[in-house]
């Protein structure tokens, strides 16, 4: 989550033993209380919201109103019905425009510039 390493682990013990001292062990005891309690709260509210949205909505998961979750949820899902490119409209399409030399192999994603975006 975080991507922190072992040396930057390490930086950041000495760092808190360096500010917190003798007060360590409390202060991590109060931060370890605090996160359970955030974390109580949001079950709570995801509880009450599941509730508030009554049965027909008894099946709701909160992370599907992550952006990134719907997207890869409902666009990048395989999908294992065929698509018919052929539907009457682009009969005649050059051969070129639907095939491509750079096609994807199923499963392999494209390529991601952070630079682009």
């Amino acid at each position: 989550m975080f991507d922190v390493g072992v040396g930057e682990m390490a930086v950041l013990a000495v760092l808190a033993l360096v500010i917190f001292g003798d007060k360590l062990p409390q202060v991590a005891g109060q931060a370890g209380r605090m996160l359970r309690q955030f974390r109580q709260m949001a079950n709570s509210a995801k509880a009450d919201l599941q509730a508030g949205l009554g049965p027909e909505f008894k099946d709701f998961d909160i992370n599907d109103l992550n952006p990134k979750t719907f997207v890869r949820k409902h666009l990048l899902e395989d999908d294992d019905t065929p698509v018919n490119h052929k539907s009457g409209i682009f009969d005649d399409e050059p051969s070129y425009a639907t095939a491509s030399a750079n096609q994807l192999d199923p499963g392999e994603r494209p390529p991601f510039d952070n630079e682009a975006t």
